[in-house]
């Protein structure tokens, strides 16, 4: 099927410290379960927030892939065995980790804050060993672009200072007037779509913030929005040169 919608009640569940930070999981790990399973080189994807007070995930161990978080509202704070501090990151920042042969950090989620944490499959036959690399970059570093009711954010693609080692990989981020929109999906390539405020109607169907949307196989994604919509996108290979994660398994 060319196009997969999934909302926010069907797709897998995570918490941290009895309920401090609460997560949905488009894409989650296989133990979590849920509908959708790593595909593409998009091996993991999670929205997390903090309902009440700040709250830290503790210094855990990452491997091989390439780990980043996009601070949708609020502040994190993150801290690597690489940096050997505490770094702040501010909304609209992005944090990219390339955990490479090994590297172990710990994250703070400020009160009532919001990320995307999302892990790219690089190759891992060759990130695993090379060393691991750090970099953060903030808001004002994306270049965006208005057009016809359209404002567009390059975070990841030609326009992007930003750089990740994962292949044919594009990010971003569009704010939408009221209308009819349409977005180009690109042959060969899998479009994953996060609504991350207001809603769309597609196919007669309403779809509200929080709602995953996987398109393949299609020229155009047409449809209709009925409050100011943020939506946050990814195009990816539908088929990488490489063996991912999953496919070794």
């Amino acid at each position: 099927m060319a196009l997969k919608i999934y909302k926010k009640d069907q797709q897998a569940r995570g918490s941290f410290n009895n309920g401090e930070i609460l997560e949905y999981k488009p894409i989650g790990f296989p133990q979590d379960g849920g509908p959708l399973k790593p595909y593409s080189n998009l091996f993991y994807w999670a929205h997390a927030w903090t309902p009440a007070e700040k709250s830290t995930i503790g210094l855990h161990p990452h491997q091989g892939f390439e780990i980043c978080s996009f601070v949708l509202k609020g502040r994190i704070n993150h801290f690597d065995t690489k940096q050997n501090r505490w770094i702040p990151l501010k909304k609209g920042d992005v944090q990219v980790i390339r955990s490479g042969n090994g590297i172990s950090h710990a994250e703070e989620i400020d009160k009532e804050s919001e990320i995307f944490q999302i892990w790219f499959d690089p190759n891992l036959s060759v990130s695993l060993k090379q060393d691991a690399t750090y970099d953060d970059y903030k808001e004002k570093d994306f270049n965006v672009e208005d057009f016809d009711g359209v404002k567009k954010k390059s975070i990841l693609g030609p326009k992007s200072p930003m750089k990740i080692n994962t292949e044919h990989i594009l990010i971003n981020e569009y704010s939408f007037k009221n209308g009819t929109h349409s977005l180009k999906i690109k042959p060969g390539s899998v479009h994953s779509l996060f609504i991350i405020e207001g809603e769309i109607e597609y196919d007669h169907n309403f779809y509200k913030n929080g709602t995953f949307i996987k398109i393949s196989d299609l020229e155009n994604f047409h449809f209709e929005t009925l409050n100011k919509t943020k939506i946050f996108e990814i195009i990816s290979p539908i088929v990488p040169s490489y063996k991912t994660y999953v496919n070794m398994r």
